[in-house]
């Protein structure tokens, strides 16, 4: 269901109303301050490196055009293509093209904000292809049928009980008992480890481009980015 600013505060009372979503709220609003605290601390000079990486981004996109060109040649250079697309809808039609161009029935994605915002997903199966989300939060979200709620933790509104009774709805394992985070954790891997063999094509986002050398940077913590990378044909 597509959540649209208009329905915001009806949504959000109906959420205030759910006593296990309220409570997983007030301890993610608590904690998370907290954590980030910590990590600044043992950081070091957080903010004098957070200052130097915004003057660094600003610069870019200040030179954005150049950036992209140099970027784009060594890129080229190194063998890969590189596609520019107007907007959402001919960045859709580009992937969907090269779907095609290649046979692609199964489509192994990693984390991409831009992909949520052109819905690229919607596109590539509304043409018959089958697209499997693997980040863990934006899978679980996907076989829920919602959208994200939040940039790094799309599933953070889902509770450990909410979860359990979708991987035991939607996976097809036969009678068990999913009681602990690590044991859907464990289902979870076990599940994709399947899909990310039988991909026929990956796709992935990018936390930046390296103009200096052609090349993309995604960090992520689950290693899922490696594989829709390096797994499919």
């Amino acid at each position: 269901m597509k959540i649209q600013s208009a329905d915001f505060l009806e949504a959000a009372d109906l959420a205030l109303q759910n006593p296990e979503r309220t409570s997983l709220r007030d301890e993610f609003g608590l904690s998370t301050p907290l954590k980030r605290s910590n990590a600044v601390e043992e950081f070091g000079d957080f903010q004098g490196l957070r200052d130097h990486v915004k003057r660094i981004r600003q610069h870019s996109l200040d030179n954005l055009d150049h950036y992209l060109s140099q970027f784009e040649a060594e890129a080229l250079n190194n063998g890969n293509s590189v596609h520019f697309a107007r907007d959402g809808e001919e960045m859709n039609t580009l992937v969907l093209d090269i779907c095609r161009q290649h046979q692609v029935r199964k489509v192994a994605k990693g984390k991409s904000m831009v992909t949520e915002e052109t819905e690229l997903n919607e596109h590539l199966i509304a043409a018959g292809l089958e697209v499997i989300e693997t980040d863990l939060g934006e899978y679980i979200i996907q076989l829920a049928g919602e959208k994200p709620s939040h940039i790094t933790a799309p599933a953070v509104h889902k509770t450990e009980t909410e979860i359990s009774q979708l991987f035991l709805d939607k996976h097809q394992l036969g009678e068990r008992e999913l009681e602990t985070p690590a044991e859907m954790v464990s289902e979870a891997r076990t599940v994709l480890r399947e899909h990310f063999l039988s991909a026929n094509i990956g796709i992935i986002g990018a936390n930046a481009l390296v103009a200096e050398n052609g090349y993309s940077m995604l960090v992520t913590n689950e290693g899922n980015g490696d594989l829709c990378a390096s797994l499919p044909n």
